[in-house]
């Protein structure tokens, strides 16, 4: 087996079946990968879906349950099931393009030591999708980043896999990148693996659970530096002197009462207009440095 598509999902039902759709879309033969499916305790009909889906996959399909623990768990379930020699990592919210694997898979044979890092394109509805095609502004600057990224399994597992005290949202990959730069592993970016990422337009039923979001990420930034205590962590986080330093300031200036009264009104269902959503944005920012700062 080549390749692993491994991806983790929790709640996703409205969206999955599009996802596993595109994964099993692939142009590559059905006996060079596998779809690897960890189901992170869904108490939607995510079961039902899969075993729905099972029928039409043209490779290998395993679909794992578990008791929802987190992803960082999850995705040492759906590791040690793995047997592609690559595995690629996507989420719950990514339609892959039909050369995914492909791609992968060469700039894999090209450079079989590396992580082949792709583009992801933002979308706010997979019915509506532009161009396939990787600009710049589709860039992310992450070492590892789980949206789409692959790497030898052997490489992933002789790192140790996900970190399991990365119980709450964030960091677990730039953990992974982390360790495997410190072990000398490389990276390439291959800008034709391509895929498609649901960012839908933020609401107003959205801004408590942005702050909620912030806080935890700042939680496990914290134990991020805690394992790293390295300049790339402490970028990567924001905890650093200056960068606290700049937002303690801006918290003190009362932008934070000024965006509060943006939002005051704002239904739960209404999308947030642009300025609104700069105003949500701070408030979870200052949420995040509040936090780290405890």
């Amino acid at each position: 087996m080549k390749a692993t598509i491994q991806l983790c999902t929790y709640n996703r039902r409205a969206l999955l079946e599009r996802v596993l759709d595109a994964c099993f879309e692939q142009t590559v033969d059905g006996d060079a990968y596998e779809v690897v499916l960890v189901n992170d305790g869904s108490t939607d009909d995510t079961r039902a879906l899969v075993e729905r889906m099972r029928p039409l996959a043209p490779c290998k399909f395993v679909a794992i349950d578990r008791p929802n623990g987190g992803l960082a768990k999850a995705r040492n379930t759906g590791i040690a099931a793995a047997t592609g020699e690559r595995i690629i990592f996507i989420d719950d919210d990514v339609l892959p393009l039909p050369n995914f694997v492909e791609e992968h898979l060469r700039s894999g044979t090209r450079y079989p030591s590396n992580i082949v890092r792709g583009g992801a394109i933002n979308v706010e509805s997979f019915d509506d999708l532009p161009p396939p095609v990787w600009s710049i502004r589709n860039y992310s600057g992450n070492y590892f980043w789980t949206t789409n990224v692959s790497v030898p399994l052997e490489t992933l597992r002789n790192v140790g896999g996900f970190d399991e005290t990365f119980a709450e949202y964030g960091w677990e990959d730039i953990d992974v990148g982390l360790r495997l730069r410190a072990a000398r592993v490389r990276a390439t970016f291959n800008r034709r693996a391509l895929v498609y990422h649901y960012k839908p337009p933020l609401r107003g039923a959205s801004l408590d659970a942005m702050q909620r979001q912030a806080r935890a990420q700042a939680r496990t930034a914290l134990e991020l530096v805690r394992l790293h205590p390295h300049w790339r962590a402490y970028l990567a986080t924001g905890n650093y002197a200056a960068a606290r330093a700049l937002h303690g300031a801006i918290a003190r200036s009362g932008v934070a009462a000024h965006c509060r009264a943006v939002l005051a009104d704002v239904k739960p269902e209404a999308v947030l207009s642009k300025h609104q959503e700069r105003a949500a944005r701070r408030l979870a920012t200052e949420a995040y440095f509040e936090e780290l700062g405890k």
